[in-house]
């Protein structure tokens, strides 16, 4: 792969109880655990993170699958729900759901752009095989 564009980050203190900050300065915050992980909550954490650079990303495919189809997602948007839970080997494991929102399209038309953008979503791409990811067009 030939890359176009590389983002840095940086970890720092705790990891899931600590500080990531962006090179570029334009992300810097703290990080702690959810509630259910037993953390304070008070702090993004990596699930968080994951989704909205996954929805964000994979609804640049919708209008991109929009565009190659010639249809109208100008009004799109999508959810995306990140899990984590036990894998069952002594370690952590990811799940994704996607639900995609293209008004203006007949069922049948939302799913071919949902279809084709899971395609060419980057992160469609670099999770397939490794995590389950669901997509679900929602009216």
């Amino acid at each position: 792969m030939e890359p176009i564009y590389t983002a840095i980050a940086h970890a720092s203190g705790g990891g899931r109880d600590g500080h990531v900050r962006s090179e570029d300065d334009r992300l810097d915050f703290d990080t702690r655990p959810p509630k259910e992980m037993g953390g304070s909550g008070e702090g993004t954490n990596p699930e968080q993170l994951f989704a909205a650079g996954y929805s964000a990303c994979f609804l640049g495919a919708v209008h991109a699958a929009g565009r190659e189809l010639k249809l109208d997602t100008t009004d799109a948007g999508v959810s995306a729900s990140v899990s984590i839970g036990s894998n069952g080997e002594g370690g952590f494991g990811l799940a994704v759901e996607l639900d995609v929102y293209i008004p203006g399209l007949s069922a049948g038309d939302a799913q071919k752009v949902a279809d084709k953008a899971h395609t060419i979503c980057p992160y469609s791409n670099a999770t397939r095989g490794n995590i389950e990811v669901t997509v679900s067009v929602v009216e």
